[in-house]
């Protein structure tokens, strides 16, 4: 009951605190969310828009499979080095115009890569478009910026439903496109990217006042994305939250680049089966982040959430390891699912919850930067133990790498419950600055 009080108390004093730092985010937080749903929506639809086609123009030059998956590592690394300079520029100069310059970025290497008649033009392309995709750490940002932090992990769950929503329709209108061309997906996620751009131009208002941006010269160090997250690292609460994040997401990211394989060897799948079944993964993943989790968060801690979200996303992946049939993918790749949608807005609000107004961008985009690491890391792993394992290797290791997330998270919720003051100790003059004063949950 105690500690029942002391959250309440918490909340109370973070949410007053954001209302004297943003005065108006009260009355205008819900249209800017939806342009930063749709924002994200049409930048992961153009994403996923080129899924389907980028094999097979990649064998265009090169028919080691390889290639494919160096395209992809390259991407993933250049938005390890951008993300936190992204962040630390929205930081100083807002969040609209790198937002806007980023889409924009995007569509540049879109273009290049529809235009493109050489294997090292494709990878400058996707490198391009990985040097500005960057950008869902100022979205992040913005919703921070804009929302209460009890409120903040409802609507990060939305940018997880705008990742479900693209990546279940642009695999498939991809699809359709490549029967035109195969350059003509490259170009319709130019386009939607040019319109997201003019969409973020003329509607989406500014969501971090001159009066709280940072006012320092961002310097080298400040942009060195190892700097970034070892200063983030530093952080009192921070470390067990990202290794938490990065053991999530290292293995989901080798169940997204392993899984074609895993269902063609052991069940004789093919594109049109598996896309069935992300399809079903990305409808479950919609439903939760956009529906369910936001209910969730008014009942429970982003600690409980998280670590109940990480011990069903194990079981989905331990299942997924021994599924004796096609149908018993289906209920283990729900939970896969379920889980990543509990985990995933949860484990992110924590890391907002520990960032000053200031500094959202930068601690949001060091983030997104461990989160490109898992992309690099997580599919070599996945690629490794399948060839020297088996094929269901990627998927045990997988659950102990979620295993040790749950382990951190659950060691941290514990911790911050013991550290919790309470109510009386919140006297006049104690900071309230979110990170500060008072722990965050």
């Amino acid at each position: 009951m105690a500690n029942r009080i002391t959250h309440v108390a918490e909340e109370t004093v973070a949410e007053n605190t954001h209302r004297e730092t943003y005065p108006e985010a009260g009355a205008r937080g819900k249209r800017p969310i939806a342009f930063i749903f749709a924002t994200v929506f049409l930048d992961l639809l153009g994403i996923g828009i080129l899924i389907p086609v980028i094999p097979y123009l990649v064998q265009r030059y090169s028919n080691d499979a390889l290639a494919v998956a160096l395209l992809s590592l390259s991407y993933a690394a250049a938005q390890f080095v951008a993300a936190p300079v992204l962040g630390a520029l929205s930081d100083r100069y807002g969040r609209r115009p790198l937002l806007v310059l980023s889409v924009l970025g995007s569509a540049i290497g879109y273009v290049l890569f529809g235009l493109a008649g050489s294997l090292a033009m494709l990878f400058v392309a996707r490198m391009i478009d990985g040097f500005t995709g960057g950008n869902i750490s100022i979205a992040q940002a913005y919703i921070a910026d804009v929302t209460p932090p009890k409120d903040r992990a409802k609507n990060f769950g939305l940018i997880g439903a705008a990742f479900g929503l693209g990546f279940i329709m642009g695999p498939a209108l991809g699809g359709l496109l490549s029967q035109i061309s195969l350059h003509a997906p490259a170009f319709a996620a130019a386009f939607l990217s040019f319109v997201t751009a003019a969409f973020g131009f003329f509607f989406l208002p500014e969501s971090l006042p001159p009066h709280q941006r940072k006012r320092a010269v961002i310097t080298l160090a400040e942009i060195n994305p190892v700097r970034q997250i070892g200063d983030t690292v530093q952080r009192a609460g921070m470390r067990p939250v990202l290794l938490a994040i990065f053991a999530q997401n290292f293995a989901f990211a080798g169940l997204q680049s392993n899984f074609g394989v895993f269902t063609f060897q052991r069940f004789g799948l093919g594109p049109q089966e598996n896309a069935a079944l992300f399809t079903f993964l990305g409808v479950i993943g919609v439903f939760m982040q956009g529906f369910l989790v936001r209910r969730l968060v008014n009942r429970f801690s982003d600690q409980r959430l998280a670590v109940a979200g990480l011990v069903i996303m194990m079981a989905g992946f331990a299942a997924t390891a021994f599924a004796p049939a096609v149908w018993a993918l289906y209920p283990t790749m729900a939970l896969v699912s379920i889980g990543n949608a509990l985990a995933t807005p949860t484990l992110t609000n924590l890391v907002s919850k520990q960032a000053g107004a200031r500094e959202q961008g930068a601690v949001l985009g060091a983030t997104q930067s461990v989160g490109s690491l898992t992309r690099i890391g997580g599919p070599m792993w996945a690629g490794v133990t399948f060839d020297t394992l088996g094929p269901g290797a990627p998927y045990w290791t997988g659950a102990l790498w979620i295993a040790l997330a749950a382990v951190v998270a659950l060691r941290h919720a514990h911790r911050r419950a013991a550290q919790t003051a309470p109510v009386g100790s919140v006297l006049p003059g104690m900071s309230t600055e979110v990170g500060g004063g008072l722990p965050a949950r």
